[in-house]
């Protein structure tokens, strides 16, 4: 489709509406889990103290806390913490499965999508790392500070997802960097296999996290029943839906074990979520696991 000065004025009121919202949750989200800045929590190059640890034969005369070893009969170090900004990357995925929700009221996998990875990107920004976006459309390089909020939040709304299924394009992806995947999975597994693979050998590790509708997962479907796609592109009727009941959880928790397979093979850490429960426990568990892919 080619934009039009109407379909580019629609595309920013449409965004203007919904993005200081979407940031306003993922700042309240993100104090939610850590209401302060928080450290890297590793020895390293900086000014804040971290830790006094017992001296080794390898430390240098220089390197030794008098004034903390005379209090004592063991030599120690005063170590700092690590302050050398990493980047990470962020992909979520804008495909057309992931607009589904099996319930009015509740959130569709993207928006819990957006919800998540911009709460982590707050997380991260205000411990001073940047962070970047992996964008169908076009890339954010990373970043620091709190204008790259505003940038990554507004490259989360695409102008258009015609495909299906979604997979991250690696086109601009820091070597020894860490980044966040996330989608529903639900396609094609070469893609991300690809992606991880790739990733990997350019020193890059992070988390994998897998956002699923309650409807996906239970299949509380039975009797006649129609699924279409949510591009329209793919339709399969059925006269006995329960009958598939038991081959499509079969299918589901293959696909799940294939990607913590894949998560083990390439380092990385892989959490399924659901729509109807906190993104406060899936927030935590994307801040530690960022923090530990190091």
């Amino acid at each position: 489709m080619i934009a039009t000065p109407v379909h580019l004025r629609e595309g920013a009121e449409g965004l203007a509406a919904t993005l200081p919202a979407l940031l306003a949750d993922a700042q309240q989200l993100a104090a939610s889990v850590l209401p302060g800045a928080h450290g890297r929590r590793r020895a390293g190059h900086g000014d804040e103290f971290w830790q006094y640890r017992p001296a080794t034969a390898s430390d240098s005369a220089s390197r030794i806390d008098w004034r903390r070893s005379a209090r004592s009969d063991v030599h120690f170090v005063r170590e700092t913490e690590w302050q050398a900004a990493q980047s990470v990357m962020l992909w979520v995925d804008q495909a057309q499965s992931m607009r589904f929700s099996g319930a009015e009221k509740r959130a569709s996998k993207l928006e819990r999508a957006r919800l998540l990875a911009l709460a982590s990107a707050v997380l991260l920004v205000r411990g001073g790392e940047r962070v970047g976006l992996l964008n169908d459309a076009a890339d954010l390089p990373p970043r620091a500070g709190q204008g790259q909020l505003l940038r990554l939040g507004a490259g989360l709304f695409p102008t258009d997802a015609a495909q299906e299924y979604g997979a991250p394009a690696l086109t601009t992806l820091p070597a020894h960097g860490r980044a966040l995947f996330v989608s529903d999975y639900l396609g094609d597994l070469d893609g991300i296999t690809d992606a991880l693979t790739r990733a990997t050998d350019r020193g890059v590790h992070g988390a994998i996290v897998q956002i699923l509708d309650p409807v996906e997962e239970d299949f509380p479907f039975d009797g006649r029943s129609i699924f279409t796609s949510m591009g329209g592109g793919l339709r399969h009727e059925t006269l006995k839906a329960g009958d598939l009941r038991a081959r499509y959880l079969a299918r589901l928790a293959e696909r799940k074990d294939r990607l913590a397979a894949l998560a083990r093979l390439t380092g990385w850490q892989f959490t399924t979520h659901h729509t109807d429960t906190s993104a406060t426990v899936a927030l935590m568990w994307i801040y530690h696991a960022l923090s530990g892919a190091r």
